[in-house]
């Protein structure tokens, strides 16, 4: 009897071999993540640049979500950002009923040509691309949402459709593919108001992806900033 009791206690294979979350391989996107923090912790002087210089070289090297966490425990923004990680509201997959007219705003049309939408323009509630032996790229990660729901209508045949979303806006994604590829990396935003891009489609041996862009020239930008910053502190205290 003392045997079974023994064996009653000894815990699951699935149990000992649960993953915990920080040790789970970590990712690019979480990398910038604590690399963005790291930043803003040398800009607002928590830290001294050798010591940001030093958490970003352990930063490229981590492996798993522990050892990245470990470089901005004792930062206030990394606990603000767990904070605000539980309260994401969860977008819907499908638009709101009547919310987006049936007739596009615009069409992308490329028919053994090229068609690209980028820089600063502005979304309208529905977009509709065909990539006919083309290629069409719809980049949003600069434009003017007027509108919370925004649905892009992609249509490849033997083509390729590539659509590019900011990082402050969910993603959301229903298709398929025939001898193709239909690829949407889902994506939740913080605010519950922000706008949600809705990517609908088929690839008939051609390709369509939805992801979101990252800012990286906005983190370029910082970096060039905090530069001129250090540089006009040493002619300071040079002086």
């Amino acid at each position: 009897m003392d045997l079974q009791k023994q064996d009653l206690q000894q815990p699951t294979p699935s149990a000992a071999t649960a993953t915990r979350p920080a040790d789970l391989r970590a990712s690019d996107a979480d990398r910038d993540r604590v690399a963005d923090i790291l930043r803003e912790a040398l800009a607002e002087g928590r830290l001294t640049a050798d010591e940001h210089a030093e958490r970003v070289e352990g930063v490229l090297a981590a492996k798993t979500v522990g050892e990245l966490d470990a470089f901005i425990q004792d930062l206030p923004a990394a606990h603000a950002h767990r904070e605000t990680a539980t309260t994401y509201t969860v977008a819907p997959n499908r638009p709101t009923a009547g919310a987006v007219p049936v007739d596009p705003d615009e069409n992308v049309v490329a028919v053994f040509s090229t068609a690209v939408r980028k820089g600063r323009w502005r979304a309208g509630r529905r977009i509709h691309a065909y990539a006919i032996f083309g290629s069409v790229e719809i980049d949003l990660s600069e434009a003017l949402f007027e509108y919370q729901q925004v649905v892009v209508k992609a249509i490849s045949v033997f083509g390729s459709i590539e659509v590019r979303v900011p990082e402050n806006v969910s993603l959301r994604g229903t298709g398929g593919g025939v001898l193709g590829n239909f690829e949407v990396h889902t994506l939740d935003a913080a605010d519950p108001e922000a706008p949600v891009v809705y990517v609908d489609g088929w690839a008939v041996l051609g390709n369509i992806e939805g992801r979101p862009r990252r800012g990286r020239l906005v983190a370029d930008i910082l970096d060039r900033v905090q530069h001129k910053v250090d540089r006009s502190l040493r002619k300071h205290l040079d002086r």
